[in-house]
């Protein structure tokens, strides 16, 4: 019998890869909202359009699974620093093999500064850029140029992002204009 880890990467069609992660929402409760479509989708078009060297089918099963842990409930600092862990942690007993299970939990920074996976790096922007656009409970929206603007000096000030002047590049050809 396969694992989930294997049944959804066999699954090459984005939609259908949607479908049978709103079964694992269903089965366990995992975190999984309009949000992560809309990062999964810009994670998609990134790729697909730049032309990235990584693993489309690969990182596009993480966008909708990094933050399966995720509680959507207002938390204190501490608690959210965890979740990435704990989605990890929870990935593998689903039988993902520990390099996607890092590409998860690298998505913040939290837990893994040092030694990323490369996917990390892009799972990185397409959460703290996607969460700007998106409006919260404590503040609107951001306006792509000024989530751009964050994302550049303030988000990624100081980190080596691998994606970072491709993704700029991506925005500046397709999406501010």
């Amino acid at each position: 019998m396969a694992t989930f880890a294997e049944y959804i990467l066999v699954e090459r069609d984005l939609d259908k890869k949607v479908q049978i992660v709103e079964m694992l929402k269903k089965k366990d409760n995992i975190f999984l909202d309009k949000s992560v479509a809309f990062k999964t989708n810009l994670a998609k078009l990134f790729i697909e359009t730049m032309n990235l060297d990584v693993d489309r089918n690969l990182v596009l099963t993480a966008c909708l699974l990094y933050a399966c842990k995720k509680d959507d409930s207002p938390k204190g600092y501490n608690e959210i620093k965890f979740y990435a862990k704990e989605s990890a942690d929870y990935l593998k007993t689903l039988g993902f093999d520990e390099r996607f299970c890092r590409i998860c939990e690298g998505h913040n920074r939290y837990t893994i500064e040092n030694k990323r996976e490369y996917e990390s790096d892009l799972l990185e922007i397409i959460d703290q850029f996607g969460a700007m656009l998106l409006h919260r409970q404590e503040r609107p929206a951001y306006a792509i140029e000024d989530a751009m603007c964050l994302l550049e000096n303030r988000n990624l000030k100081g980190k080596a992002n691998l994606f970072l002047e491709r993704f700029k590049i991506f925005m500046d050809k397709n999406l501010v204009n």
